[in-house]
């Protein structure tokens, strides 16, 4: 059997990820994965299947009102979650069904986890908010999981309609050739002279668009993508940082990290909806009702 080294786990990591997996999950999942790909038979299905035991055991703890032990399995839970990918794109092991898996399980361990919170929180307090608050955290990342595969389609259909190839619209903008190498027009001056004539709000824009193209190659260089809340952080937000700072933080993390997320979804939405518009006139109304099946 082959013995794997520290760098080919490294190599299994994605392209860009949400900065909570890459500063805070991440270094410890690889560590992780590589006794488990050269000392073990655990299969990635089966470390889905134990991702979603810890998650359950999560939401138990948070029921029982033991906030630091469901936040310390939450994150265990998650990690497991990330090694189990790492080892199916080590091994080349992964399956159609393990995705499946994979993507069921964690709305199962983000239902179970709300519900355990918003449990364990109602019976200790009688504050009904901490019912709203479940169903809420639950509604939320059940829409962010149905929006993002069928914008995912939508954008595909019309590029496959169009047979060229497109810049994502939903703000992930690739850096086309190597995401770690240098701008191949060499670094744009930050502030440069407004030419003359040109309008001010005009230069303001372009100013902001250099700024925010700039601060996306430094993203890419570190594997971080452009998103401040992705449904990640949002997870992270309300069962880990919010339980080990305490009950009081609860409804303010979950609020704020919830607002942040469904801010950035209907951004996503309006993105769409600009490509759409801009590359979608014309397309035959039987393949538009195709993608939305």
């Amino acid at each position: 059997m082959r013995t794997y080294s520290l760098d080919d786990v490294y190599e299994t990591r994605k392209r860009r990820d949400s900065w909570w997996t890459v500063y805070f999950v991440d270094p410890v999942a690889c560590r992780v994965a590589l006794p488990v790909a050269n000392h073990t038979r655990l299969t990635p299905n089966a470390l889905t299947v134990l991702s979603l035991v810890l998650g359950t055991v999560s939401a138990a703890c948070f029921a029982a009102n033991h906030l630091i032990a469901g936040a310390g399995f939450f994150y265990l839970s998650f990690m497991i979650d990330c090694v189990d990918g790492k080892i199916a794109r080590l091994k080349g092991t992964g399956t159609p069904f393990g995705l499946w898996l994979d993507y069921v399980g964690d709305r199962i361990r983000v239902v179970l986890c709300a519900g355990g919170l918003a449990y364990g929180q109602y019976a200790l307090t009688g504050d009904v908010h901490y019912v709203v608050l479940g169903a809420a955290v639950a509604v939320l990342d059940l829409f962010r999981y149905v929006n993002a595969p069928q914008m995912k389609r939508v954008r595909e259909a019309i590029r496959e309609e169009r047979q060229e190839a497109e810049p994502d619209p939903l703000g992930h903008d690739p850096i086309d050739a190597d995401p770690l190498g240098a701008d191949p027009v060499g670094p744009e001056p930050f502030f440069a002279e407004r030419p003359e004539g040109e309008p001010r709000g005009r230069a303001q824009r372009r100013i902001f668009a250099r700024f925010f193209r700039r601060l996306n190659r430094f993203l890419a260089r570190h594997r971080v993508r452009s998103h401040l809340v992705s449904g990640i952080e949002f997870h992270a937000a309300v069962f880990v940082v919010a339980p080990i700072a305490g009950a009081w933080a609860l409804i303010p993390l979950a609020a704020s990290s919830g607002a942040l997320l469904l801010a950035n979804e209907v951004f996503l939405v309006y993105r769409m909806w600009l490509f759409t518009r801009r590359h979608g006139v014309g397309s035959p109304q039987e393949s538009r009702e195709h993608v939305l099946v």
